[in-house]
């Protein structure tokens, strides 16, 4: 988990997340540090982020905005073809979402009382922690 600023967007943040990612294999083995693909909303949908994606040959499965679609049909055949878009895919991202959704029912989080980002944090980790063993069934 990353903190950044509460006014940026997330999408800066990104890179720094994607080169930080570690998913632990079942049995022996290094952690994998590529997904398979990535599923972001229409913020996630920019050149530096798709060309990352592109060179690690993770597949990106996010939409193009409105105004990158009108730019790149302005510039006719210069602007190149439009990127690969998988609408069914597309739909798994809710899980996400509803995980986000989940962390903010507390209300400390939701509204960011805390001034300092280590101490918010660390409620988002203790929220985490509750959540997944709630979801385990270890916890009522």
């Amino acid at each position: 988990m990353l903190v950044g600023p509460g006014q940026a967007g997330d999408a800066p943040m990104f890179l720094h997340l994607m080169s930080h990612l570690r998913i632990d294999r079942v049995g022996a083995g290094r952690a994998r540090t590529r997904p398979e693909r990535v599923r972001g909303d229409k913020a996630y949908s920019s050149r530096a982020i798709r060309r990352h994606l592109r060179e690690r040959r993770i597949v990106a499965v996010i939409p193009e905005p409105a105004d990158q679609q009108g730019h790149r049909k302005r510039r006719g055949s210069r602007g190149g073809r439009p990127p690969m878009f998988d609408r069914v895919d597309y739909r798994g991202r809710n899980v996400v979402e509803r995980g986000f959704c989940e962390v903010k029912q507390w209300r400390g989080l939701a509204t960011r009382y805390d001034k300092l980002a280590v101490t918010y944090r660390g409620g988002v980790v203790l929220k985490t922690i509750v959540t997944w063993l709630r979801a385990l069934g270890d916890t009522p």
